[in-house]
């Protein structure tokens, strides 16, 4: 009669170990979207590409010039640098501008989207004129915005080897080249011709009013350390990453607060070391609470991604970091705040039709090489009061459900935009992948990289050989995730015509022919950028939201949230995107896809006026899009 506890107790870790075995396997093993479903679903969308036309008489690179202890990984440090924005700088009232970072020729072009209006000027790169360069700088990216608030969209580009320039756009410009802009330091350095300034090594930036003060603010994270990376000319005063999982050796970030018209502070101690040196690849920022002050949210190579609640007042930054407290079944990689993933970019929109912001961040999760996965977080509170109350009380309420609803595994991920590509209602996403392309396969060593001892990992010199030739995850194909009618998602990219084996790095949204559907266009890493026009067949009505400060049209109110009711009480949200996420930056407008309504809807709007007065009201708005002035209240423009 003893015996029987006994051999339970000796049986037990066995017993709970063959009970998480099958647990994983019938995870793992969810049914999957057939052949057939996906053709079906796959009518509902029609992509065509079309080539962006790109200026000539620029020298053509396939890989960087780096320090000389990066020499042996330089097609690893040139992996980074393709980047696209899409917004309307010409002031035509359409976002069909392009401003792209090509590595190829390590150039700012601006281009017109490929439509029928896709002659309107010639494809140029921007001139930084008389401010000081080097030959060890390269860009990374462009940020649109009106930052010196005149009304026109102003281009901030950020670079490897300098700190920030914004080209501000001349007031009086009629049409684009490269003399009208005129090129401004955001940090004030020297004016002599070559640039002996700090050497940040910028990867991710986001534009939002932080503190609340009625001014967007511009927030600039940095990758590696500042240190010569792409200095050829010496070795050392370099570093990688000092752990897998738990790196803190990053470099810095930096706020920039508003003070209006383009007067700008710095303010380098808004965030604790621990978070301001990881190293980040993505930064997203949006107003999940509905306090009026954006969330920020960091993802970060090599290190725990930081999900930050905004408590900040006018002129005084105050973030507090959120994080899943521990839990028995969900591993703690899982959850928010504590993850050790390789977190490359991501976004913040509704995922599940709750009229709640959802997260979805991209990561490494490639089978058979570094096999982690994209986080799919779900918001779970009744309403934004609800979220408001779990953040305030230090809670997380987000659950990662990518392994459930089939998003979890895409291969090498970088940036992420969601939308409604059909006008249902409903978002989809969009996610760039693909690491470095070449012919010999270099997964093994990463792999005994990847269980290397963390105290080596911080000297380059231990790390295995990719450079021209060598490929990583060089086959990977972008993703697009549609949701089925089971809330499970499929990757209908081959069905589409968009897997197409070429790393890509950032996805830029907007409705750029202004037809109702939403397009994108994609930045690829060491190829040609692309197009991709939405001529969906069947779609729904939309509403397109153009939303300006009352006394400067044309300046957009980042930040402002629209939800629109639709009959059978639906709410579907969007808001005035400052520019998140890896490398893409999609267009200041709103597009709310409506499904098959036959009239006005009830649209909800909140925003902040140029005094950091917060207003909201609602308004009836029939399918279309609309320009609106908001000061105190909302006019037609």
């Amino acid at each position: 009669m003893t015996a029987k506890p006994g051999w339970l107790h000796r049986q037990l870790p066995g017993i709970i170990a063959l009970v998480l075995v099958v647990t994983t396997f019938m995870v793992a093993r969810l049914p999957e979207t057939s052949a057939a479903e996906k053709s079906v679903m796959a009518k509902d969308f029609k992509f065509s590409p079309m080539s962006i036309a790109m200026p000539s008489g620029f020298k053509q690179q396939e890989v960087r010039k780096v320090n000389q202890d990066y020499k042996h990984i330089d097609a690893w440090i040139s992996s980074v640098g393709a980047a696209i924005a899409m917004n309307d700088v010409d002031a035509d009232g359409l976002p069909n501008d392009l401003c792209i970072t090509d590595p190829r020729i390590d150039q700012v072009v601006v281009t017109p989207v490929p439509d029928r209006n896709g002659d309107r000027y010639p494809p140029f790169a921007l001139n930084p004129g008389v401010l000081p360069m080097n030959g060890q700088i390269a860009p990374m990216g462009c940020l649109p915005g009106d930052f010196n608030e005149d009304g026109r969209i102003d281009l901030l580009v950020y670079y490897w080897g300098r700190t920030p320039i914004i080209f501000y756009t001349k007031p009086g410009a009629k049409k684009l080249d490269p003399d009208c802009f005129v090129a401004v330091e955001l940090v004030p350095t020297s004016t002599s011709g070559i640039y002996e300034g700090p050497q940040w090594n910028s990867n991710a930036v986001t534009y939002e009013d932080f503190d609340g003060n009625g001014h967007a603010d511009i927030l600039i994270t940095n990758y590696f350390k500042h240190s010569p990376v792409l200095d050829d000319r010496v070795a050392g005063g370099v570093e990688m990453n000092d752990s897998m999982s738990d790196a803190r050796n990053g470099g810095e970030d930096y706020f920039f607060l508003n003070q209006g018209k383009g007067k700008f502070t710095m303010v380098d101690d808004a965030l604790p070391v621990e978070v301001s040196k990881g190293w980040e690849l993505g930064a997203a920022s949006a107003d999940i609470d509905g306090d009026g002050l954006p969330e920020l949210h960091l993802a970060n190579d090599f290190g725990p991604d930081h999900l930050l609640h905004n408590k900040s007042t006018p002129g005084k930054l105050a973030f507090e970091e959120i994080r899943a407290y521990g839990s028995p079944v969900v591993p703690k990689s899982k959850q928010i705040g504590n993850d050790s993933f390789k977190g490359m970019g991501e976004d913040f929109a509704d995922l599940d039709g709750d009229g709640l912001y959802d997260l979805f961040v991209s990561n490494i999760t490639t089978s058979w090489g570094i096999e982690e996965s994209n986080f799919h977080f779900l918001t779970k509170a009744k309403d934004q009061t609800d979220l408001r109350n779990k953040l305030n009380a230090g809670e997380a309420p987000f659950d990662d459900v990518s392994g459930k609803v089939n998003t979890a595994w895409s291969g090498w991920g970088w940036d992420v935009k969601a939308g409604d590509f059909t006008n249902q209602g409903v978002n989809q996403v969009v996610q760039a992948t693909g690491f470095v392309k070449g012919y010999v396969n270099r997964w093994p060593q990463l792999q005994e990289l990847a269980t290397a001892n963390d105290q080596l990992l911080i000297d380059p010199v231990f790390w295995p050989n990719v450079t021209l030739g060598d490929d990583v995850g060089g086959d990977h194909t972008m993703k697009f995730f549609v949701r089925g009618a089971d809330g499970r998602y499929a990757d209908l990219a081959p069905e589409l015509g968009l897997a197409i084996p070429v790393p890509t790095r950032g996805v830029a949204t907007g409705d750029a022919d202004g037809d109702g559907r939403l397009d994108f266009a994609m930045a690829r890493q060491w190829d040609q950028p692309v197009y991709y026009r939405n001529e969906a067949p069947n779609v729904g009505k939309a509403i397109t939201l153009c939303l300006f400060h009352e006394d400067t049209p044309g300046s957009p109110v980042v930040g402002a949230q629209a939800v629109a009711t639709l009959p059978d009480g639906r709410k579907v949200i969007g808001r005035v995107d400052g520019g998140g996420g890896h490398s893409g930056k999609r267009s200041n407008d709103i597009h709310l896809g409506l499904g098959d309504v036959s009239g006005p809807v009830q649209v909800h709007l909140t925003w902040r006026d140029r005094a950091g007065q917060r207003q909201e009201q609602d308004l009836q708005l029939t399918p279309g899009m609309h320009a609106l002035l908001l000061g105190a209240q909302a006019k037609e423009k």
